[in-house]
């Protein structure tokens, strides 16, 4: 799960009015099917320390890859991945900073002073050169953002070429909230850099940042290493050559050394960025990096299956189902235990998938459009199964029109009386969210943290990317038990458990109310595979927009 919170509001109208009484008794019967002891054994199983922590390349996740193919096996679905089998297998390197053969110093005035790994900088390491050296100038630009339909240009006036450029995390509180998921990309900020001209890229968090991503839990999630999928050609998609010694990252005390004597003090950039805007300027510091990183090539797969729709021209098309079946693997020990397992983050996702695939295969008639179910590996490190699916989709690119994504099943941690729904207010989606989440008796609520930049951040962004419509559903902070403040819940969970051992089959789980979740998925779904038009983003609607296929 790389979100932190969710998300936004629905839309407005009845899609079940479109379908026959039969067809809507038929779902509301089946959802019904939908048992919780069924979430609970799946999530005991993905999560037990036998496979830990299912960390893409090991064994434990094949074993979880094995286990997920069969269960679908056993209830009847066809297999979707390549040569008619289960599995899509995706190529990948992994690569990892080598800390002790690394160093980064700023020199100013002939005066050098170094950085400790760790302490004051964090990497993942290279993705492309094992060795990256740079001497070069900085420049600090804003948010990196280069946004002409906003008129916003954090570039504007400044020559970057040849220097490494300084960025804040995220994008201007100003822009709608689409916007500036879209431009708070890592990615993408790297893109602008390049076209820029600029040879590297350092990333500084607000204290606002801080608080939700503190720079010792932020440490050990960036050292653990990143990944990238890998091309035909067999070099790592989406990266950049020319930016040595990939994403670096400062903490607060070193982000003050770098501003100390530039035109405007940490402080004063900070303060701007609360208002949405920052200025961009030279500093007066070169930077001096060495980088070495580790390179592996493994393999992980994609687990893929379908149920096949029986409408002539309808069954052409696919509704798709997913959930990431990786976690991190092993992590910082606590109380002993250095398996991060992973059971709310995504084994509650993936066992919600099987149930809801295992209560459509129960349907007394056979759907209108076809439904596939894709279990993705390496959404830890940047949502790269799925990216590789997208890229590489086992069924035509075009039949593919809805995505619905679980990422840790709602209401595992207090019964659900809301949900808020990433994606919803794009697309006619939304209508559909509105009135399952009506017959299930849960309000629909907004966004509460927009900061957190949702949307691009777990495995439905990258169908996104590719033109299709999805959505992610969360609980909303209100409790169906007056006793407990969800918010305040969600929030510890957060701060103690989140990307730790913890997260483990010991946590304070609801699984009545995470079932009660899973028939909402179902029902989005159920309605869309048999309503007749096809999902449509709405009418000038930035990623429709943006994605828009050719």
């Amino acid at each position: 799960m790389r979100y932190l919170l969710a998300l936004l509001v629905a839309g407005s109208s009845l899609v079940f009015a479109q379908l026959e009484p039969s067809d809507i008794g038929a779902a509301q019967t089946a959802m019904k099917a939908v048992r919780a002891e069924a979430i609970r054994a799946h999530m005991r199983f993905l999560a037990d320390s036998l496979l830990g922590g299912r960390a893409p390349g090991t064994t434990g996740y094949d074993i979880a890859a094995a286990y997920v193919a069969t269960q679908m096996e056993g209830m009847g679905l066809k297999p979707a991945g390549v040569n008619g089998s289960w599995f899509q297998p995706v190529p990948l390197r992994k690569f990892q900073v080598v800390p002790g053969q690394s160093s980064l110093e700023f020199v100013r005035s002939g005066k050098t002073e170094a950085l400790v790994f760790g302490k004051d900088y964090v990497t993942d390491g290279d993705p492309e050169h094992s060795v990256s050296t740079l001497d070069a100038p900085l420049a600090f630009v804003g948010y990196g953002v280069t946004a002409p339909e906003l008129k916003y240009d954090d570039y504007a006036g400044l020559d970057v070429r040849g220097k490494v450029v300084v960025v804040l995390w995220g994008a201007p509180a100003r822009f709608p909230s689409v916007q500036r998921a879209y431009f708070s990309d890592v990615v993408n900020k790297q893109r602008s850099a390049v076209e820029h001209g600029a040879m590297g890229f350092v990333l500084v968090m607000t204290p606002e940042d801080e608080k939700r991503l503190p720079w010792r839990w932020l440490v050990p999630q960036i050292q653990a290493g990143g990944m990238k999928w890998l091309e035909t050609s067999g070099m790592p998609h989406d990266t950049f050559p020319q930016l040595r010694g990939g994403v670096l990252w400062l903490s607060q005390d070193a982000a003050q050394l770098l501003f100390t004597g530039a035109p405007k003090s940490l402080e004063q950039v900070f303060a701007e960025a609360r208002h949405g805007r920052v200025d961009h300027f030279a500093l007066t510091i070169t930077m001096k990096m060495h980088i070495v990183s580790q390179h592996a090539a493994i393999e992980s797969p994609n687990i893929i299956g379908m149920l096949p729709g029986a409408d002539p021209k309808l069954g052409q098309e696919y509704v798709v189902y997913s959930a990431h079946l990786d976690h991190l693997g092993t992590c910082p020990a606590v109380n002993g235990d250095n398996v991060c397992h992973g059971a709310w983050d995504n084994a509650s996702g993936t066992a919600a998938v099987l149930e809801i695939a295992r209560t459509f295969v129960q349907l007394r008639f056979p759907l209108r459009r076809s439904v596939l179910f894709a279990f993705v590996t390496a959404e830890e490190t940047g949502q790269l199964g799925s990216d590789y699916f997208a890229s590489h989709p086992t069924v035509p690119a075009e039949s593919m029109v809805a995505n619905i994504n679980i990422d840790a099943a709602p209401g595992m941690l207090y019964p659900l009386k809301d949900v808020v729904a990433l994606g919803a207010d794009n697309s006619s989606l939304g209508h559909n969210v509105e009135d399952a989440a009506r017959r299930l008796g849960l309000e629909i609520s907004p966004d509460p943290s927009p900061e957190e930049v949702v949307f691009i951040r777990s495995d439905q962004y990258s169908l996104v990317r590719r033109g299709v419509p999805a959505v992610l559903i969360k609980e909303g902070f209100k409790s169906a038990d007056p006793k407990v403040n969800g918010e305040q819940v969600f929030k510890e969970w957060l701060a103690t458990a989140y990307h730790t051992p913890k997260d483990d089959m010991n946590g304070p789980w609801d699984f009545e109310s995470a079932a009660k979740s899973t028939q909402l998925n179902f029902l989005v779904g159920y309605e869309v595979a048999q309503q007749a038009q096809r999902p449509t983003w709405n009418a000038g609607d930035f990623f429709g927009v943006k994605f828009a296929r050719e």
